[in-house]
């Protein structure tokens, strides 16, 4: 693929920009703002080059950039995308709940910035513009299959995730972005459309379990396939005793049983779909998805929890 229609150079691009936008030490907020701003432009093309590169080329009447972009035609001629107003409002259609007015804010805060003598970013204060900032940009990293973490990096996580929680919708539109993504995924491999190199990352229900000790069978929200509810935590245990028949009432009755059963209750911490590739990392998004929070396992004899003992010295 032509580097300017690749979408993992436009990713590596936009990870270059945001690192400059987080560097708070040494740049006032209008330059971070900038930076951002332009990291989400890119961070749009990505998210619909990665579907297809003929969604963010500019068509002209040679139809170059076309055929460049489909792969048709091999060459250095000058590449020229699409309008930032034009990938918005396509990652508006095309990747759910993404916000066209609220990233043309972005855009427009960006514009006036660099081309007018207007304040630009300076409008909004800064405890206010990143929440908003990346509630935007945090779908179209789940529209590329990617996570914050793989954009910021492990250090910057953090103060991403402090941004978004300050968002009081983030959590239900991260839960709609990430259920969208599957179910549009999903579509595209039933249809034979999904692109090689998304196929190609295509994972199996082994590769996409957290390997947690407990796990059950769940349907997913996205496609109501069956996929994996698992868990860590044990929250209870319900221990059933059956008697033998001819147990008497004055005997021992410990002795006489024939059989125990024992069912955990876990909490539910991850959820994963190999029919569509859903994935809810958290009990939020699993709640935020309407799936139960707990799930039952049968246990074993030895996970019993103990009575202390206690002495009498």
């Amino acid at each position: 693929m032509t580097g300017p229609f690749d979408h993992e150079a436009l990713w590596t691009k936009a990870k270059l920009f945001l690192n400059r936008a987080m560097d708070d030490d040494t740049r006032s907020f209008d330059e971070q703002a900038l930076w951002a701003a332009l990291a989400l432009e890119l961070l749009a093309k990505a998210a619909l080059a990665r579907v297809s590169p003929l969604l963010i080329a500019e068509p002209n009447e040679e139809g170059t950039n076309l055929l460049i972009a489909s792969g048709l035609v091999k060459g250095d001629a000058k590449f020229t995308s699409v309008r930032a107003k034009t990938l918005m409002a396509r990652c508006h259609k095309a990747f759910k709940p993404f916000d066209q007015a609220e990233a043309m804010k972005i855009i427009h805060g960006r514009n006036e910035y660099l081309h007018s003598s207007g304040t630009g970013f300076m409008a909004i204060p800064s405890h206010a513009w990143w929440p908003r900032y990346w509630a935007q940009a945090a779908i179209l990293v789940t529209a590329l299959d990617r996570d914050v973490e793989e954009l910021v990096g492990g250090d910057r996580e953090f103060t991403v995730t402090k941004y978004l929680e300050q968002n009081a919708k983030n959590l239900e539109q991260r839960t709609e972005a990430l259920i969208e993504r599957a179910k549009q995924r999903r579509q595209q491999w039933l249809d034979g459309t999904l692109p090689a190199k998304v196929a190609a990352e295509w994972k199996t229900g082994q590769y996409l379990s957290a390997q947690m000790s407990h796990s059950e069978a769940a349907t997913c929200p996205a496609c109501e396939s069956a996929g994996l509810i698992e868990g860590e935590e044990e929250l209870g245990q319900d221990v059933n005793y059956r008697p033998s028949a001819d147990s008497g009432q004055d005997e021992e009755y410990y002795e006489y049983l024939e059989d125990v059963s024992v069912t955990l209750t876990i909490g539910a911490e991850y959820f994963s779909c190999p029919a569509c590739q859903l994935v809810l990392n958290s009990y939020d998004l699993i709640r935020q998805a309407g799936m139960d929070t707990e799930f039952d396992v049968e246990g074993d004899i030895d996970d019993i929890a103990q009575e202390p003992e206690y002495g009498n010295d």
